[in-house]
């Protein structure tokens, strides 16, 4: 199994009666950073480790000393935050700017990768395929990296029997699962 963690942006507020008050700009308003509804992906596989590429400038420095704890986390198959939230895999986080804080939220996504030397046409007939299985909720075949990514529900792990019995219905008897 493999573990991403997926973070989006679900809520921006601002407190003008406490900017007014101490802040140096009384009216530097929400914060100029984020957006609501943006959307960042970390992975650590393969050749790619955004979590320190991420971490090197792409975010507001403040909102990485807070949220950056449970994307590591999140990235190793952990707990991101057992018996606090409704699902242990998700969190809701926000930076520490008291008068203008982000408001996130932090999900581990579970997958597996899938390696098959295969034709288009056949990797797109994979897909399809792999899509119809219970407990998949995604599949991506990364054409830059050679393989597909198959997202599934955390609670219900797809068997590599099912994986490899979807290969198979696509005419190919040589696979790899990580």
């Amino acid at each position: 199994m493999q573990y991403k963690c997926k973070m989006t942006v679900i809520d921006k507020k601002v407190f003008a009666d406490l900017q007014e008050k101490y802040l140096a700009d009384p009216k530097s308003g929400e914060c100029p950073f984020y957006k609501v509804g943006a959307e960042y992906i970390f992975e650590r596989y393969g050749d790619e480790d955004t979590f320190w590429t991420q971490g090197k400038g792409a975010h507001c420095a403040e909102a990485w000393d807070c949220f950056s704890r449970y994307v590591y986390t999140a990235l190793q198959g952990g707990s991101i935050m057992r018996h606090w939230t409704n699902d242990e895999h998700m969190m809701i986080a926000c930076c520490n700017d008291g008068t203008r804080p982000v408001i996130f939220k932090i999900e581990r996504l579970d997958y597996k990768v899938l390696h098959v030397n295969a034709d288009k046409n056949t990797q797109n007939k994979i897909v399809e395929t792999l899509k119809n299985i219970d407990g998949v909720l995604g599949v991506i075949y990364r054409a830059d990296k050679k393989f597909t990514e198959i997202y599934m529900d955390r609670n219900h792990e797809v068997s590599d029997e099912k994986i490899f019995m979807a290969v198979q219905f696509a005419g190919i008897f040589d696979a790899r699962i990580d």
